[in-house]
């Protein structure tokens, strides 16, 4: 019998210990407790157990209350719900609002989550507004009017335009058009020296043209950190251009060749042509002789006169390259 009243008690012993975490879970009497001694009014049933129930951790929303309401900020636990709700970080609002507020900047509960929401850091951006940040520029090269290459580098100085963090351009952009003025205004110069001389000359041109307009930034200053002389690129181009007209020569000469090489080959054929047809036709004359020798259209007597014509003619021609070979000496 008092085993099963032990069985029993503890039975009932467990069920209050359940029912007891499921209490302190559902309804954070702790962090309530916290809250009232804060001045933060919150409801226990309404408020905490309410947020259990839409999947809303309770510390994620009171404790950043706690820390807003001790810093004279007044949110409300709605808004602060709806803002986690919506994929904010409630705790990073908080912040960047006690920061504004004690900075003196004007920024209100609304655009600070419409900042977070949008993807930025508010609080960073808070900070920005009142440090100011400073994004070097990593090596910029131009090229000035005599062909020098020079390469900058720049350091800007810049502010958060809280105004303008919902929708406006970040670093990547600053940089991007800071490049853009330095790369203009080197070439600009007629020569190197002038950059190196001068290279305020570049802060107070680009500084000069907005290109702080539609970022969320305020450029307040440029500075040139350092000044290199690179290459000769006008040289280089020119010893390019040479190299090239050579090759564009060569091609040609070379076209020219293989042409000339192709009508001497031509030449050649047509030679070897003719020289064909004339070996072909002086095998003919014996055919062609034998043929009236048959026929009698020519004589034995006819023949030896023939070969006599053409001893005479050899004989000649002997006699008139002699006469030349000796009138030349």
């Amino acid at each position: 019998m008092e085993s099963i009243l032990t069985t029993s008690g503890l039975m009932v012993i467990g069920l209050i210990m359940l029912s007891l975490i499921v209490f302190m879970y559902f309804i954070p009497v702790g962090l309530w407790v916290t809250a009232y001694f804060s001045g933060v009014k919150v409801k226990l049933i309404r408020d905490l157990m309410g947020m259990r129930l839409r999947k809303v951790p309770p510390t994620h929303i009171i404790r950043p209350q706690i820390t807003a309401h001790k810093a004279g900020i007044m949110v409300e636990t709605p808004q602060l719900e709806a803002h986690y709700l919506a994929g904010g970080n409630v705790q990073r609002v908080v912040n960047s609002l006690i920061s504004a507020d004690k900075a003196n900047i004007d920024l209100t509960f609304e655009r600070a989550t419409a900042i977070d929401l949008a993807g930025r850091d508010v609080f960073e951006a808070v900070q920005v507004s009142v440090n100011p940040k400073v994004i070097e520029t990593p090596p910029i090269s131009a090229v000035a009017k005599d062909g020098i290459q020079v390469r900058a580098i720049a350091r800007v100085t810049v502010r958060a335009n809280i105004e303008r963090l919902v929708g406006g351009a970040g670093e990547e952009t600053i940089i991007a058009r800071v490049g853009e003025g330095i790369v203009s205004t080197i070439g600009s110069a007629n020569t190197y020296k002038e950059v190196l001389e001068n290279p305020d000359l570049i802060s107070k041109v680009v500084l000069g043209k907005g290109l702080d307009s539609g970022t969320a930034f305020e450029i307040l200053s440029i500075d040139i950190a350092d000044v290199d002389v690179g290459e000769n690129i006008g040289a280089k181009l020119q010893t390019d251009q040479a190299d090239a007209d050579l090759q564009i020569a060569k091609a040609k000469a070379e076209e020219r060749r293989a042409a000339a090489v192709a009508r001497e080959q031509e030449m050649i054929a047509a030679v070897q042509e003719q020289r064909a047809k004339v070996v072909a036709a002086e095998a003919e004359v014996p055919l062609a002789m034998a043929e009236a020798f048959r026929s009698g259209n020519m004589g034995i007597m006819d023949y030896y006169n023939m070969k006599n014509i053409e001893a005479d003619t050899k004989m000649r021609r002997s006699i008139g390259g002699d006469t030349d070979k000796g009138s030349t000496k």
